[in-house]
């Protein structure tokens, strides 16, 4: 199939192979060695000779060598009584399937797998449609005219097409949230849609940005976008209150627009700039945290930086023009803001209050943290609609029985649930065995997404149980990915002794059942046995008759699956060549099969090797030079990642390590692995993220202490993100934790504003206390618009359900909660920070009221 998309495509299926199949009786009766009929086979190439000059000409030589598949079967192998014994004498050559080892099923009928993989940079929908086109060309042509058809046994479209549509609702909603907020403060509709003009200029100019940046509109940019549907408000809220606040003083139109931008354009540069940076280190986050969210931090950065310029060049001359007059002033509101200002500052307004409130603060927000912050998990809960089962086969079992005992029950359990009338429809199912393994796999995809836990329930009790020898379980795998459930720790034991391994990892199975309530997955299973037939060389007999434990070797591929010669190419298609006797039915027949070494006359196989049956593992696995069994363990029903990692460790892991000998030891992988990277990872980040905040600040208040003031809020007001989480009972997940890294550029917003109005105040004279007054006045109303806009437009992520909302919780949670609790200590810690060391003189605040 040709992907335009060049999309790639890894089938499973019996290919075509050329077989060499040789009778051993036919070969020991004309005395052929059959050890050294590969080397025979192999000499046949073609050669190139190179270039040649004759006369006047150059040449290209070429030696044609190979033999096709006609001509094979003529070939001489060996001259007995000066007659030549030919291949066709003692084999037959054919091309056909290869040893079947794997059978497939969809829906009941025979199948075959195609796994297609998008090309690196390719957009997955736009590879789906082109994908599905072709299905669909193909479905109506040639499969169906030889009475085949494709089926879809995962389509990744369904969900991101979902989360879009979830997000482009939230978005929308978190907009006319925000918008709502504004009116609900303005009460004036021009001022109102001027404000409003930022959001639509700023989001359609990030789409612009992405695109000549070379990236697509994906789940997570639109994720961005949604979040920064309020934030995108902060910048256009302070510059209209300033232009107002001017006009109201008795300016013109035209110097008040131009002033009022200039005046805060320092602060909203300050609060920009820091908002961005925080996402700088989001955006070269390595492994899966950057890949994830590279294009969230993107799309909010360029959102965020749009609305400052929009704040200070589109409003203020559109200001000009929309409000030629200001509207009616409301003096009873006036006066609720400046009675809630004089409230404000009279919580600090002596230095045992300051003190109280400041330790206080500090105090409850630590001790808060500390109880409240939830237990981790790597990824949120969010889980595909496909049923998976993974089936173990008994021990030993070939790939036909395996079809007969297990397959075609399951084929007849299924069947009544693929009726439209069934009370758990099923749309389709996809049944297949991982070849040269004994493991199996059955993905079931419901025909109602409602029913999901209750046809789970039916297929892990009912249809997966009874099935002879097979131990088989079910589980719905993460939306992320991967072959666990999603938050799973694997738990590896790890010793040369296999013994040892079998007997702790029953031992391990039993206490996670019974302290955690779960029911682990082990590979290998110590129970899983697998028979083997193992040929010990005699290594006398060997040399006495002329053979090497090489030339046995060979001949125990060509007993098995047969000797790969090499590939065979007819101008079309590529062909292995396999090399391989007539198929035995018992060992006892092996061990007869006659042979004809150089000097020991035709003697039977099991005259140069020792045949034994032996019971051995079902799988090998090697971690770090050593012998393990991976354990994979999914925490119970509200039980997170981190603290199902803490019980293992401290529960369980001692009496393992205590049974196991002295070279065994116990790793964790799987999520675990991922989530202990991932704090690393983050913590680091989010401590650059924190330091060059401080760099910033420092640099654009020219003080050290002011930056200090802004930023000892910044961990403090985490204790929000903490709060919410555990009141909705999240889990801080890997997503939430990014949102701790973006709270800190949100919080500090707020902070700046009032910290660089206080520093403009004293700038004309006003004492500390009276500054800090007037930029309280002053800022109050736009720290509250500003801070509720983002707060609502992030509520639809937060509140409202949907399909894969989820994935979106808990960051929300975490900003929404910051956000709440900054606001506090913007309008409590703060101006008792600023005001600390410092008291009232009569001349400071006669100064402010005439200001």
């Amino acid at each position: 199939i040709d992907f335009t998309d060049g999309s790639s495509v890894a089938g499973s299926g019996n290919v075509n192979q050329l077989q060499i199949i040789f009778d051993p009786q036919k070969a020991a009766q004309l005395g052929l060695d059959i050890a050294r009929i590969p080397l025979a086979l192999s000499r046949f190439q073609d050669v190139s000779g190179g270039l040649i000059d004759v006369g006047r000409r150059q040449y290209m030589v070429r030696f044609i060598g190979k033999y096709s598949p006609e001509q094979l079967s003529a070939l001489i192998l060996d001259w007995r009584d000066e007659k030549p014994v030919r291949l066709r004498d003692v084999a037959r050559v054919e091309v056909a399937p290869g040893r079947r080892g794997t059978f497939i099923y969809q829906n009941g009928n025979p199948a075959m797998r195609l796994g297609i993989t998008k090309q690196t940079g390719t957009n997955v929908i736009q590879s789906l449609k082109g994908i599905k086109a072709k299905i669909a060309e193909l479905n109506d042509g040639i499969l169906a005219e030889r009475g085949l058809r494709m089926q879809y046994a995962f389509d990744p479209s369904i969900y991101i097409n979902r989360s879009i549509n979830l997000l482009s609702t939230n978005l929308a909603l978190g907009i006319f949230l925000a918008v709502g907020v504004l009116w609900f403060f303005l009460r004036q509709m021009r001022a109102t849609a001027l404000i409003a003009l930022a959001i639509p200029i700023s989001l359609l100019s990030t789409f612009v940005v992405l695109g000549l940046a070379g990236r697509s509109l994906n789940v997570i940019s639109l994720a961005g976008l949604a979040f920064a549907t309020g934030m995108v408000l902060d910048a256009a809220i302070v510059v209209l209150e300033n232009i107002v606040r001017f006009r109201e003083r008795g300016e013109d139109v035209h110097t008040a627009s131009d002033h009022g931008a200039s005046q805060v354009w320092g602060a909203l540069f300050a609060s920009t700039i820091t908002t961005v940076a925080v996402f700088i280190p989001i955006m070269f986050l390595g492994d899966a945290e950057g890949q994830m969210f590279a294009d969230l931090a993107l799309t909010i950065a360029i959102a965020v930086a749009t609305s400052l310029i929009v704040a200070v060049t589109i409003l203020p001359t559109m200001a000009k023009h929309w409000m030629p007059h200001l509207p009616p002033t409301d003096k009873s509101m006036l006066s609720r803001w400046d009675h809630l200002t004089d409230g404000l500052m009279s919580l600090s307004n002596n230095t045992a209050k300051r003190a109280s409130w400041i330790f206080g603060l500090i105090a409850i927000s630590i001790v808060l943290t500390i109880i409240y912050i939830p237990s981790g998990n790597y990824l949120p809960p969010v889980k595909r609609d496909t049923i998976d089962t993974f089936i173990f086969f008994p021990p030993g079992i070939n790939i036909d029985t395996a079809d007969k005992e297990i397959a075609q029950p399951l084929i007849e359990r299924l069947a009544p649930h693929l009726k439209e009338d069934a009370e758990l429809p099923i749309h389709d199912y996809f049944l297949w065995s991982f070849p040269g393994t004994a493991f199996g796999w059955l993905g079931i995809n419901g025909a109602d997404d409602s029913q999901t836990d209750e046809l789970f329930a039916k297929v892990q009790n009912e249809i997966i149980r009874g099935l002879p020898d097979t131990n088989a379980f079910a589980l719905r795998m993460s939306l992320f990915g991967g072959f666990e459930d999603q938050d799973s720790v694997v738990l590896n034991l790890h010793s040369n002794d296999l013994n040892a391994l079998k007997e702790t990892t029953g031992v391990a199975i039993g206490m996670v059942m019974q302290q955690l309530g779960v029911f682990p997955n082990p590979f290998p299973d110590p129970s899983q046995i697998s028979t083997e037939l193992q040929l010990l060389p005699k290594d006398e007999r060997l040399a006495e008759v002329g053979w090497s434990r090489d030339d046995l070797a060979v001949v125990v591929r060509e007993l098995g699956l047969g000797l790969w010669l090499g590939e065979y190419f007819d101008g079309e298609d590529r062909m292995d060549i396999y090399l391989r006797a007539e198929t035995f039915t018992t060992p006892e027949q092996m061990a007869a099969m006659p042979v004809s070494p150089p000097k020991g006359g035709v003697i039977p196989l099991s005259d140069l090797v020792t045949i034994e049956r032996r019971l051995g593992p079902s799988a090998i696995i090697t971690l770090n030079g050593k012998r393990s069994v991976m354990i994979t363990i999914n925490p119970p029903e509200g039980m997170g990642l981190e603290d199902l990692l803490i019980k293992l460790k401290a529960d369980i892991e001692p009496e393992l390590l205590a049974m196991l000998p002295a070279d065994g030891s116990i790793s964790y992988g799987g999520s675990a692995k991922d989530f202990e990277r991932a704090i690393g990872t983050l913590s680091t980040n989010f401590i650059l993220a924190f330091f060059m905040l401080f760099m910033i600040m420092a640099a654009l208040f020219k003080s050290i202490r002011d930056a200090l003031i802004v930023t000892v809020s910044i961990p403090l007001a985490a204790v929000g993100g903490v709060v919410l989480l555990a009141i909705m009972k999240l889990k801080l997940d890997l997503l939430a934790m990014i949102g701790f890294i973006i709270l800190l550029g949100l919080v500090v917003n707020n902070a700046i504003l009032l910290v660089a109005q206080t520093r403009r105040g004293e700038s004309r004279g006003l004492e500390r206390i009276a500054a800090v007054h007037d930029a309280l006045r002053l800022r109050l109303r736009p720290i509250f618009m500003s801070t509720l806009t983002s707060i609502f437009g992030m509520m639809p992520l937060l509140l409202f359900p949907g399909a894969g909302s989820d994935i979106y919780k808990g960051m929300a949670a975490v900003i929404v909660g910051g956000m709440s609790i900054s606001m506090i200590f913007t309008l409590i810690l703060l101006p008792a920070l600023l005001q600390w060391g410092h008291a009232a003189k009569a001349t400071g605040i006669e100064k402010y009221q005439e200001s």
